[in-house]
């Protein structure tokens, strides 16, 4: 259980659609936490979920135009090399659902194996660029090339930037010690809750 200094909203004081996300977290992944401290900025959690969710992971925004398989894989290779025990327990079920395969998961890390193709092996580059780990991250003219035989540069745009709120969610996730991490963790792990 994550050892957060923030308090909790109790499930009774959340409105119904935060205790429904609540009950749906623990659901798929054990635990609430996140929902917990969330709940304390419900219009900054009604964003999160329905306007990048919704809106621009899912494509119900106008103009979104990156295909979900595509936006998934980037997610769980983000998470995966992050660390986040939720995040990869809610991700892992996600992927699935869009067609990237257990087997395909289990090689996240090893973008020249046979299961994937030249498009993902392009999308694992950019999440591998766009990690916590990298702080020197490059969108090479070798790594947009790779990325443009499938996706137009407004598209490109579009994947930097799901990448980019998935990894800046990362850190404030473990900033505010909201989540449990895996050894992969390149944010260290709290010596005590003050």
């Amino acid at each position: 259980m994550p050892n957060t200094v923030m308090p909790r909203v109790p499930l009774e004081q959340m409105s119904p659609p935060i205790a429904e996300a609540f009950h749906r977290c623990v659901e798929k992944t054990g635990d609430g936490t996140i929902i917990e401290v969330m709940a304390h900025q419900p219009d900054i959690m009604k964003w999160y979920f329905d306007g990048f969710y919704g809106g621009v992971f899912y494509n119900n925004l106008p103009g979104m135009r990156v295909d979900v398989r595509s936006k998934e894989l980037l997610r769980i290779k983000l998470s995966k090399q992050h660390g986040c025990r939720l995040c990869n327990r809610s991700n892992t079920l996600a992927a699935i659902e869009a067609g990237i395969t257990e087997e395909m998961i289990n090689v996240i890390d090893q973008p020249q194996s046979p299961l994937w193709n030249d498009k993902d092996r392009a999308v694992i580059a950019l999440a591998e660029e766009m990690t916590l780990q990298n702080m020197e991250g490059h969108l090479s003219a070798d790594l947009h090339a790779r990325l443009r035989a499938y996706y137009d540069d407004g598209q490109i745009v579009e994947l930097g930037f799901v990448a980019a709120i998935l990894t800046g969610i990362a850190k404030w996730i473990f900033t505010f010690d909201i989540v449990d991490r895996e050894e992969v963790c390149p944010i260290g792990k709290p010596t005590a809750a003050a």
